[in-house]
């Protein structure tokens, strides 16, 4: 899979440059971050959608160092300790068993991203680029970035989305369809069960930068994760 990646990254690093697009990357908080949150069943439950609603950024357990140019998001935590939230670890018939231990009884995709609306992006290529600095994220969660093209009415969706799990660069493309009032947005998501938040710790965290000079791809290599692809849901 690796190989193939790097055998990729050479296609759209030097395919995009031959493009007149637009290039996106890792902005700090000062940027227009938006959150949204989607909530699924556990597996083990069947896995279906419950809801999702827009979230605040520091809600999705999200934050910036400025200072250091980087973004770290963990895993999705909440503190309502209702029952719809935790598991009673005791069997007990607990209605609030929320607390330190206490197992998540949810899958929380924490959506991190940045949108325009204003068409400049219509019919156009994207390119979403960064740095994963570091990831230490355990099975439990998952971490991608993406870039979407929404219907105006937001009920249909274009995408390109890659899972990432090492540490490298990332670029992912995906050509906008042409029409003006659609949304585009890019960003990064971070997926698993829900976990009280004094127990965040053990399960990890993922750190996104920004690519340190324009010549990184020739200089750190082909090593990265770069792909363009489009799926439609």
């Amino acid at each position: 899979m690796k190989k193939a990646m790097a055998a990729l990254c050479a296609t759209a690093l030097f395919g995009t440059a031959a493009n007149a697009g637009v290039t996106v990357g890792v902005d700090d908080s000062s940027a227009a971050w938006l959150g949204f949150m989607n909530v699924f069943e556990l597996p083990e439950n069947g896995g279906g959608f419950v809801f999702g609603s827009g979230w605040g950024v520091a809600d999705l357990t999200a934050s910036f160092d400025d200072g250091a140019g980087t973004l770290t998001m963990g895993p999705n935590t909440i503190g309502d300790p209702n029952e719809f939230w935790y598991q009673d670890p005791t069997g007990g018939g607990d209605m609030n068993p929320g607390g330190p231990g206490a197992p998540g009884n949810k899958i929380m995709e924490a959506n991190l991203f940045q949108q325009v609306d204003d068409g400049s992006l219509s019919g156009t290529t994207v390119t979403f680029e960064g740095m994963v600095n570091s990831t230490t994220l355990t099975d439990a969660h998952t971490a991608s970035v993406f870039i979407r093209d929404f219907a105006a009415d937001f009920s249909s969706v274009v995408e390109t989305i890659v899972e990432v799990d090492a540490s490298g660069m990332f670029s992912i493309s995906l050509d906008t369809i042409a029409d003006p009032t659609r949304h585009v947005q890019w960003g990064m998501q971070v997926k698993g069960v829900n976990v009280w938040v004094t127990d965040t710790a053990p399960f990890g965290n993922i750190v996104y930068g920004t690519i340190p000079t324009p010549g990184a791809f020739a200089l750190i290599g082909m090593g990265g994760l770069v792909a363009s692809r489009r799926r439609r849901s």
